[in-house]
């Protein structure tokens, strides 16, 4: 799914309105009507009463039509007009007379008394906002947040104050339970400082023109059903543990061989047909009794891997490296060889990249098309600190371009930067996930798709898609609380029955 700029988003209603066609109003009834829709499904077996604050611009005129439609509906519904310009647009003012019962708002002394529990909607602003809201407005904005308590916010199309393309810094926003974004998600959304002020996202199809959406250029892309559909590549009746390659996975020191069994255990169940384990000494009986099907290549040193350039062969379709290997000099020297010797597209994580972030050098010494697996702070530590997300989000494009890699920056929305600039954001995932092991298991994933012959693209998303999916399937099932790494890989095939079957 295309995340479309603010611009853009203008540009497919104005293309929708010439091209399908149909009046700008009648497309606010539809949008609208999809909103309602969605909140009788929600709220409609014991409805709650409903309060519904509405702009001056459109965003406010989809607000009056959910009044009318709720209300039609037999809901308790309240609405108010707040004045926050002298100017309202054509299809609010063709919308205000159809709801007679329209309260206004002049001032933060205008705010109404909300008693009783119930669902306050917010149809203030939309993705038309181009700057923080200031004066009284901003006030009104804080008294909805004071209401987040006893009433459940829901947003129309963006939380009030929030800007869809830049960073709202600490301006005055909604913190709203819900947004119902029209047909796409916003790049706000998909960035953590916006979290607690978008809630959960429910993208609502409205029916803008499907030829503006096809043509129209982005950059940014959300990963969906669809694309995951498209890369998923069903096995060969004929095959044999040779046809999905053989993959190392360099990986574990003392104290640290759980991340090279998680890795290893992860490589295996994304589908590779063979894994080769280089670990040190210390862990050969561990890893030959926590995961059989797997080989094992061990060091002369007992307690880190120092030498595993030397056993690198052609043979190995992928390389995986980094989990729990530890940053000793020998060992950075080892991956600095390696990194000369091996041209293939691998995957680097852990203290492969904390090896990088003390040696930058070695950033232009790994083979294009690789990928880079940093979390938030690893990430700082190889290309530096940013003012605020959006910023972050850039560098991540500029280093992925710049150094010909993909570059998966794990959060919430994970966002996966490739060569040619664009960026993947992977919805699936909870946080229960946010545990030891977890960045362990996703290296073997990526690892064992690169193995098996995904195209680096195509592991990255169908891999980060499956990592997530597997730790939603165990959420529901054991909790997120409860949730550790080893049942992300235990439901790995309930997410592969998922993928194969969409």
């Amino acid at each position: 799914m295309k995340i479309l700029s603010a611009q853009q988003i203008r540009a497919a209603d104005a293309y929708t309105i010439e091209h399908e066609p149909i009046r700008s109003v009648l497309l606010m009834e539809r949008a609208a009507a999809e909103c309602a829709g969605w909140m009788v499904h929600t709220f409609g077996e014991n409805p709650p009463p409903f309060y519904i604050f509405c702009g001056m611009g459109n965003n406010g005129g989809d607000g009056l039509v959910i009044a009318r439609l709720l209300k039609e509906h037999g809901f308790s519904v309240q609405a108010w007009l707040v004045h926050h310009s002298d100017k309202a647009s054509e299809d609010n003012l063709a919308n205000q007379p159809h709801y007679p019962e329209l309260q206004h708002i002049h001032s933060l002394t205008d705010f109404p008394s909300i008693d009783a529990e119930g669902v306050v909607v917010d149809a203030i602003f939309g993705t038309g906002l181009s700057r923080p809201v200031e004066g009284w407005t901003a006030g009104i904005i804080h008294k909805i947040n004071d209401q987040r308590g006893r009433h459940t916010i829901v947003s129309i199309d963006m939380p009030s104050g929030l800007m869809a393309d830049k960073p709202a810094g600490h301006a005055p926003c909604i913190h709203a339970r819900y947004t119902l974004s029209f047909q796409f998600y916003k790049l706000a959304f998909m960035l953590p400082e916006n979290a607690d002020r978008a809630g959960q996202v429910v993208i609502l199809e409205i029916g803008l023109h499907p030829d503006y959406i096809t043509q129209v250029q982005t950059r940014f892309h959300v990963v969906d059903k669809h694309i995951v559909r498209t890369i998923y590549q069903p096995r060969d009746p004929f095959a044999h543990k040779g046809t999905y390659g053989h993959s190392l996975i360099i990986a574990g020191s003392y104290g640290k061989m759980g991340a090279a069994v998680l890795s290893a255990r992860a490589c295996l169940r994304a589908g590779a047909g063979l894994v080769t384990a280089h670990i040190p000494r210390c862990g050969y009986e561990i890893m030959q009794t926590a995961v059989p099907e797997a080989m094992c290549e061990t060091e002369d040193t007992q307690h880190i891997n120092t030498h595993f350039h030397e056993t690198v062969k052609d043979s190995y379709a992928t390389i995986g490296i980094g989990p729990g290997i530890g940053t000793e000099a020998a060992t950075a020297k080892a991956l600095e060889k390696l990194l000369s010797q091996y041209e293939k597209p691998m995957v680097l994580d852990a203290d492969a990249l904390n090896i990088i972030s003390t040696y930058p050098f070695l950033l232009h010494k790994i083979p294009h098309s690789s990928i880079l697996t940093p979390h938030p702070k690893e990430f700082e530590r190889l290309f530096g600190a940013t003012e605020d997300q959006f910023e972050r989000l850039e560098l991540l494009s500029s280093k992925a371009r710049e150094l010909q890699l993909y570059i998966l920056l794990k959060g919430r929305y994970s966002a996966m930067a490739c060569p040619d600039g664009a960026v993947y954001f992977n919805p699936t995932g909870n946080p229960g996930m946010a545990s030891a092991g977890s960045g362990d298991v996703l290296t073997g994933i990526l690892t064992g798709l690169l193995c098996q012959g995904y195209t680096p693209k195509a592991a990255l998303l169908l891999g980060a898609w499956l990592h997530g999916l597997a730790g939603d399937l165990a959420a529901d099932d054991i909790s997120e609380e409860s949730l550790i790494a080893e049942d992300i890989i235990n439901y790995l095939g309930q997410a592969w029955l998922n993928v194969r079957n969409t």
